[in-house]
């Protein structure tokens, strides 16, 4: 390994994980309705929790900016390294799961992965979406997400060769690592705990409340740990 490649590698990862850091979702609910989604619902900054409170509109729009942020750093790179765009999809991953601009809170990385993904292995990246779409529309995002992580890399690696798993690995690690570890630190019985978190993205079988409009104003939100919510 030749130290340019060194450097370049370092860059790409650092700024991946600079574009994944910035806290969109939580910066659209603070513009929109005054809230931080780190205090309602979930506890969780995803696109689901500033859906709830602020409405599908400022989905979209945060929505695309964090499909954008997961694509900056393999953009820079270029599919011509794919190791270098693979740790630069890794580390936006893990900057928006454990952003430092909200003390180590964050989302579930969905977004940024695919976005990561549409650049290195569109493949992979359909795979994420059909899996949280389908989830949706059945319910239970969790499982829906959970199928499609068994998944990308076997269908990336078919569609895009070698790069594509590497590329698909990469983002995954953090992905699994986060619906894990959640937003607190897992209750006991912890080896029911962790399989709930695996299984269904949250602490118990019970589905936690779903946070309103209203409750993201301040009336009645208070924060439910280690959830479902994605993004």
């Amino acid at each position: 390994m030749s130290r340019p490649s060194r450097s370049r590698w370092a860059v790409a990862a650092l700024t991946g994980f600079a574009a994944g850091a910035v806290p969109v979702s939580n910066i659209a609910a603070r513009r929109a309705v005054g809230v931080d989604l780190r205090s309602v619902g979930s506890g969780t900054v995803s696109g689901t929790s500033l859906a709830a409170v602020a409405g599908r509109r400022a989905l979209v729009v945060a929505g695309c900016f964090e499909l954008l942020k997961g694509a900056a750093g393999p953009v820079l790179v270029g599919r011509h390294d794919p190791v270098g765009s693979a740790l630069a999809g890794a580390a936006a991953v893990v900057g928006h799961n454990w952003s430092p601009w909200l003390g180590g809170a964050g989302g579930r990385g969905i977004s940024p992965a695919m976005g990561a993904l549409l650049v290195s292995a569109p493949a992979g990246a359909g795979v994420l979406a059909a899996g949280l779409a389908v989830g949706r529309l059945c319910g239970e995002t969790a499982l829906g997400c959970l199928a499609a992580y068994a998944f990308v890399v076997p269908v990336a690696r078919r569609a895009h060769g070698w790069p594509g798993s590497l590329a698909g690995g990469a983002v995954l690690v953090p992905l699994l690592l986060k619906r894990l570890l959640g937003n607190e630190p897992p209750p006991s019985p912890l080896g029911r705990t962790l399989f709930y978190r695996f299984v269904f993205d949250r602490d118990t079988l019970a589905k936690p409340p779903t946070p309103s409009r209203r409750a993201g104003a301040g009336v009645g939100a208070g924060p439910v740990p280690a959830d479902g919510g994605r993004g």
